[in-house]
């Protein structure tokens, strides 16, 4: 029997569905660099950018933020959010968490978020992270390397809780929950908890700071594998999402690791082509720097030129062989759907200010975050987590235009091939 027209169009439409599942976006901090505020305009002004950058293998129609709050305030909430909804800009959002035993402002500024642009918010919402490489920061590498305060497993689980209860019922309620830490942090099983508890996991992982691991630009791409590799095989059945990754243009020489902009453009290729882009959530470090005690300079572009500093082309051959990483399969590109879950020698990773709450005694308290803030103990800066909820079913009640709905709808595209597949052959 052939394969009806109707037929057809539908399994285009899965397609169409499974390849915006895979979202690209860039972080971003709460300040610019001089650590002044950043408002709507800063944070149009970057969203535009990123959905514009010449030769970009897709659309960076994605963003990935620390905090809720705006710098410098209690709990309103942070003009990202309505940039986003003039740009039409998914939201993989996050609750500061290091340094505090309290998220009440994060949750005040979410609440009165979408007690403000209801839907219009809540539909851009792909992910909610709950802290930033807190895990790393109270690990003992970190604590070498003068990460700051952090947070143990039970404070990021028991905010965990906090979140579910602010937002039970609510749209929100149906956004997969995450926790973004280092590689290093995640295979450390002390910590196997927050892996439970979450429905998926992202990792910041930076070869570039790997010192002593033979981390020349030529190695990069098995230094990522290797720690993407670590990630995903104690995630289980969740979900890896890179939450952030990068190389420096401009810097130190750090162990064999050179900035520069020809190996910026090397690792783009060889880890962002050849190993991320399209096939899992990826957050790319990054469109611009922010924090002007970071020696090392990340952005792709000069005062957010659409024409970056390097070609973002992909190439079609690559140098690194990934027969020998399983984390190029397809199973990584799986996304989280709604929560059904339970409730190395290294140098820090780049530091952009996320926030600063002016009426917090601790800076960390109130999303004084840091875009990149990492570890780089075994050569992260920053790990992210995998995960789809653990045996977690479809949500009914998922918005199917919402970024969790356009997920949740991915989530099935491979059943519904193979069906249209078996019934051509009947």
């Amino acid at each position: 029997m052939h394969l009806t027209s109707t037929l057809l169009t539908g399994a285009l439409a899965v397609a169409s569905a499974s390849a915006n599942s895979n979202y690209l976006g860039f972080n971003s901090g709460a300040t610019l660099a001089d650590r002044s505020a950043k408002f709507k305009k800063d944070f149009e002004a970057e969203f535009k950018t990123a959905q514009a950058l010449n030769g970009a293998p897709g659309k960076f129609n994605a963003v990935r933020l620390y905090t809720n709050i705006q710098a410098y305030a209690t709990d309103d909430p942070i003009e990202a959010f309505e940039a986003a909804i003039d740009t039409e800009t998914y939201l993989l959002l996050g609750i500061w968490a290091s340094g505090t035993t309290d998220i009440s402002k994060e949750l005040s500024a979410l609440k009165k978020a979408v007690t403000k642009y209801g839907s219009k918010f809540t539909d851009l919402v792909i992910g909610m992270s709950i802290g930033s490489e807190d895990l790393y920061r109270n690990s003992v590498t970190g604590t070498k390397n003068e990460a700051g305060v952090g947070a143990d497993p039970d404070v990021i689980l028991s905010f965990i809780k906090d979140y579910k209860k602010a937002f039970d019922g609510s749209a929100l309620a149906k956004v997969p929950i995450g926790h973004v830490d280092t590689w290093d942090a995640w295979t450390n099983s002390s910590n196997k908890a927050v892996i439970d508890a979450v429905d998926w996991i992202g990792v910041d992982e930076y070869p570039y700071y790997e010192s002593g691991k033979g981390n020349s630009i030529k190695n990069a791409g098995k230094l990522f594998d290797k720690a993407y590799d670590a990630t995903r095989a104690v995630a289980g059945s969740k979900p890896v999402w890179v939450t952030e990754t990068g190389w420096p243009v401009t810097g130190k020489t750090w162990d064999e690791a050179e900035p520069s902009v020809e190996n910026a453009k090397y690792y783009w290729d060889e880890v962002g082509c050849r190993q991320l882009f399209g096939k899992t959530p990826t957050f790319w470090y990054n469109l611009r720097d922010s924090n002007p005690d970071n020696t090392m300079k990340f952005a792709i572009t000069k005062d957010l030129s659409t024409t970056p500093q390097f070609n973002l082309t992909c190439p079609t051959t690559f140098d690194t062989d990934s027969s020998d990483s399983s984390s190029s399969s397809s199973s990584s590109s799986s996304t989280a759907t709604r929560s059904s879950s339970g409730s190395s020698t290294s140098a820090s990773a780049p530091a952009s200010t996320a926030t600063g709450s002016s009426n917090n005694s601790s800076s960390s308290s109130s999303g004084s975050g840091s875009s990149g803030s990492g570890s780089a103990g075994s050569g992260s800066s920053g790990a992210g987590a995998s995960g789809s909820a653990s045996g977690s079913a479809e949500p009914t009640s998922v918005n199917k235009n919402s970024g969790a709905g356009k997920m949740v709808a991915s989530s099935s595209v491979a059943g519904i091939l193979a069906l249209v597949g078996a019934f051509y052959l009947l």
